[in-house]
């Protein structure tokens, strides 16, 4: 590689990627898995756009998503605009200011790519694709449900064999914090503990708090909170306040909807699960494959966003992290990267008008035809549409004889009557 090429490489900001034809057909099969998936589901498509009006975008962002937002400046408004870095916020806005009139329930579905500022790590993504789903205008455990079932058919649509979805509930926490006076940057480090599991450093700013005994053992009780159905009845006998128990409430509804759905395998508990405090107002999860510490899938309840742009609604969705998907289940993703194409048409002498032609008519027959335009002899040709995976070559001359079909697959050979081609019923 030269320097002039080093260099180039090197323009790429950090956190984004160029992907190639391999990654990208495994790209594209995820986000239309994923769409037929909900689809199924009975959602419909909605695309918001890559730029808002800053102020109008920051109404629906949490503290954490505001310090990760791309701006600039509009010349033509003058005003300050931004890459969204989160399609629900969109989402809200979309159905606050477009689609008030229409009958809730709303089931909206997206495919599309957010920007993010990341630390300087190597490895970050700044850009994501996100595909997911948010219902409008449902507040009830089977909602809540309908998305953690969905989760799950989605993975395994994908593939996927191992996987849990791990289940939190952002009111039980509020619910033993609620009465509790303490500093705010107590209460931020026990949060972090908490979410760390750090039970070592938990111990330690609880005896330095002025907390009552109750309610230390029902914080130093949270990050124990995690494993299956077993936890709720654990949960109950930790705490007392109200709270707390009725979204313990919730949780045991929804499983036994799950149960119904027959997916409660893959689900898991983690009521010291405190991400998205500053976003959700109930139930949370995250999808997890097994061996894979990034979560590929992220979601749960926000009945107050739409309220923020004017529209108040119950809501609840969740996202895929395509790219985390694709790092996930590269190696199970190979077989449909192996795009073929049906054919590679070759053609001796000036007049390409024959292969032209058989190229159109493989077309209306819903077959996927190239012509191999670049003067060169049939070897060469033979083996250019092996490496770009084609399933056969076709050799014609511009006399219109027979026509000579390869199948690279066996090396077989066929000869074709050049008009038996055009025939409603020739198949390759």
């Amino acid at each position: 590689m030269t320097v002039e090429n080093t260099a180039l490489e090197a323009i790429l900001p950090k956190g984004v990627k160029d992907f190639l034809p391999i990654k990208a057909a495994k790209i594209e099969f995820l986000q239309k898995t994923l769409l037929s998936v909900f689809s199924q589901w009975g959602f419909r498509p909605i695309v918001p756009p890559s730029l808002e009006y800053l102020d109008v975008l920051e109404r629906g962002l949490g503290e954490g998503l505001r310090e990760k937002t791309f701006r600039l400046d509009d010349r033509q408004s003058g005003k300050l605009v931004a890459f969204t870095p989160d399609i629900t916020p969109q989402v809200a806005r979309i159905v606050a200011t477009r689609m008030k009139d229409v009958p809730l329930p709303l089931r909206l579905c997206y495919t599309g790519r957010v920007l993010r500022h990341t630390e300087q790590q190597v490895g970050k993504d700044r850009e994501i694709f996100q595909a997911g789903v948010e219902m409008i205008g449902l507040e009830s455990p089977e909602a809540d449900a309908e998305m953690i079932a969905m989760a799950v058919e989605s993975l395994k649509a994908l593939g996927a064999r191992e996987f849990t979805i791990d289940i939190g509930q952002v009111e039980f926490f509020r619910g033993v914090m609620a009465d509790q006076q303490l500093p705010a940057p107590l209460a931020s480090e026990l949060q972090n503990a908490i979410a760390r599991k750090d039970n070592s450093t938990l111990k330690t700013l609880l005896e330095r708090s002025t907390l009552d005994d109750r309610t230390r053992d029902e914080i130093l009780a949270l990050p124990r909170l995690f494993g299956g159905r077993e936890v709720l009845a654990k949960a109950e006998q930790a705490v007392s306040n109200g709270r707390s128990r009725r979204a313990l409430d919730n949780l045991a509804r929804v499983i036994d909807i799950l149960t119904v759905y027959g997916v409660e395998d893959h689900v898991t508990f983690d009521l010291g699960e405190l991400r998205g405090l500053d976003y959700h107002t109930g139930l949370t999860f995250q999808g997890y494959l097994t061996g894979i510490g990034r979560a590929v899938c992220l979601g749960g309840r926000y009945d107050n966003l739409t309220a923020r742009y004017g529209y108040p609604a119950p809501a609840t969705g969740f996202a895929f992290n395509v790219l985390n998907l694709l790092f996930a289940l590269d190696k199970e993703l190979d077989t449909v990267a192996a795009h073929q194409t049906d054919v590679l048409i070759f053609q001796t002498g000036t007049n390409k008008q024959a292969a032209q032609q058989i190229a159109r008519t493989l077309r209306a027959k819903g077959y996927s035809a190239a012509r191999d335009i670049i003067a060169r002899g049939l070897e060469d040709s033979i083996s250019y549409a092996h490496k770009m995976n084609f399933r056969f070559i076709l050799c014609t001359g511009e006399n219109r004889e027979d026509v000579l079909l390869i199948n690279l697959a066996d090396k077989s050979e066929r000869k074709v009557a050049y008009q038996d081609i055009f025939a409603e019923d020739f198949a390759l």
